[in-house]
């Protein structure tokens, strides 16, 4: 892609500061990881575009600014453990230049098998790359002291709140009725707290449905 170190700039400068994003940690690396290199051929015209993109059923790549401002709610610590669930291995990039670890959870293996490929190519050592269901997280490596979904939910899992560590954070998009916003999950005492952050828009997540009412007769 042509002049991409000048389109991430762009992006940086363009959609990321003016939402608000004060970290500076998220802008250097957005500015210096190359987010074409994560995205099939038919996007990567759409690389630093500000719009969600769409790489199949049940897996988005969230629009720049509203990933940038979601790191941001999380708070990530330098040493700290992150579970990235969805998305196309570049949020997990970014974790990367900001925690001490992190794992990256794919729907299926060769999408892993590429990820950890682009990652070699990058030199981005301290992602652990799995496939299986989002939804399950991934318990091997828990517990998270973050935990970042990227797309839209209309319920999070027992299974994936139960992986955060104490004082961990959970952070996501709420879809519903066609509306969305970001939130933040807070685990304390072994208790959620949650806090609405700001209006955002995703795409739902396979397997992050809210449990629909028995029928009565």
């Amino acid at each position: 892609m042509a002049d991409a170190a000048l389109q991430r700039k762009n992006m940086v400068e363009s959609q990321v500061r003016p939402s608000d994003v004060t970290d500076r940690r998220i802008t250097a690396a957005m500015a210096k990881i190359p987010r074409e290199r994560f995205l099939p051929a038919r996007l990567t015209a759409f690389a630093y575009s500000d719009e969600t993109l769409n790489l199949g059923p049940g897996r988005v790549v969230l629009a720049p600014s509203t990933f940038a401002r979601l790191l941001q709610l999380a708070e990530i610590d330098a040493k700290n453990n992150v579970l990235v669930i969805g998305g196309c291995g570049y949020a997990a990039a970014i974790v990367a230049e900001m925690a001490a670890t992190a794992v990256a959870l794919l729907p299926d293996g060769q999408a892993a098998a590429n990820v950890s490929e682009i990652f070699s190519a990058i030199g981005t050592a301290n992602v652990t790359v799995v496939n299986g269901e989002l939804a399950a997280g991934w318990k091997a490596k828990a517990p998270y002291d973050v935990i970042v979904i990227e797309g839209g939910v209309e319920a999070v899992p027992e299974t994936i709140t139960a992986q955060l560590g104490e004082g961990g954070r959970l952070v996501a998009i709420e879809v519903e009725r066609g509306l969305g916003h970001a939130f933040l999950l807070h685990k304390r005492a072994g208790l959620l707290a949650r806090r609405d952050a700001f209006q955002a828009a995703s795409p739902l997540l396979q397997g992050f449905e809210a449990a629909k009412p028995a029928f009565v007769f």
